[in-house]
């Protein structure tokens, strides 16, 4: 790559490494405020609920979610210092241009840490109850995005972590990519129509609002498809992706009431419930 290219990239990831705590959380509450209003513009489906209400479930979730956040950077920043002493990865033994790298990195934390822990988090039963609550919700919209259940979002961290040990990922590659995947995951959940053409085109390389709708759909086979989050690539791969007419999708799970879905209380203490049966 010329100087005249990698310098203005090198600044590039320099801003996300040196991004604040209060830059990071700023993002979240920009990419929800912006498909929150895009939401009333053009909405994909007319729900008629109460938004506010609605959102309050899942924006204590979020709550919940930033708190382990919190205590997994700890634990990442450990992560980060001990493989930088052993000079461990893959990405530390390759050297690669700095954008080849960069795209390398978002690549497998993509792949690892959205993609595979979605699969199995549909595959195990202990696994699948707690993601039960992401699917549980009946009216998909942005805020859905932030609906995850404590013991679903620790597994996804872990392997977060475990795709950067494997990737010798750096530090704002990381960085980086968490600001990607906070923007795909809005994104995709948003409750919008995008002009048809567009949706199916950039579903090609990446995860769009009705590409990921199919996977929201409240019975299988099509709710274990399009498992990914930034790249659609990976369902392509697999062959876990599909593409429909929306007009097909019912929202929510078959094994839970539809007017649990708000019930904050109730989908807290869903994966610890024997009464609820699951194929798995």
């Amino acid at each position: 790559m010329s100087q005249s290219i990698s310098k203005p990239l090198e600044k590039f990831i320099a801003f996300f490494e040196g991004m604040s705590n209060g830059q990071k959380f700023g993002w979240v509450l920009i990419c929800l405020s912006l498909f929150w209003l895009v939401e009333f513009a053009i909405p994909l489906v007319s729900f008629g609920y109460k938004k506010w209400r609605h959102a309050r479930t899942n924006l204590v979730l979020l709550v919940f979610t930033i708190l382990i956040n919190t205590i997994f950077g700890i634990a990442t920043v450990g992560v980060f210092i001990w493989m930088d002493n052993q000079n461990f990865g893959l990405l530390n033994v390759i050297k690669l241009p700095i954008w080849l790298e960069l795209l390398t990195s978002l690549m497998i934390l993509d792949l690892v840490a959205q993609y595979i822990v979605h699969v199995l988090l549909h595959k195990y039963k202990f696994m699948w109850k707690l993601h039960l609550v992401h699917h549980s919700d009946t009216a998909i919209d942005v805020t859905t995005g932030t609906r995850l259940h404590p013991g679903d979002y620790v597994f996804r961290e872990i392997f977060g972590l475990i795709a950067i040990l494997v990737g010798g990922i750096s530090f704002p590659f990381y960085i980086f990519y968490k600001i990607t995947t906070v923007f795909f995951t809005y994104f995709s959940h948003a409750n919008i129509q995008l002009p048809a053409v567009l949706d199916k085109t950039l579903s090609y390389v990446f995860v769009t609002p009705n590409m990921h709708k199919f996977h929201h759909h409240f019975e299988r086979p099509w709710t274990n498809t399009n498992y990914g989050n930034i790249f659609s690539i990976w369902d392509r791969i697999f062959g876990t992706f599909v593409y429909d007419d929306t007009r097909k999708i019912r929202y929510g799970v078959d094994v839970l009431e539809d007017s649990t879905s708000d019930n904050l209380v109730y989908q807290l203490k869903v994966p610890f419930d024997r009464s609820i049966k699951t194929d798995y």
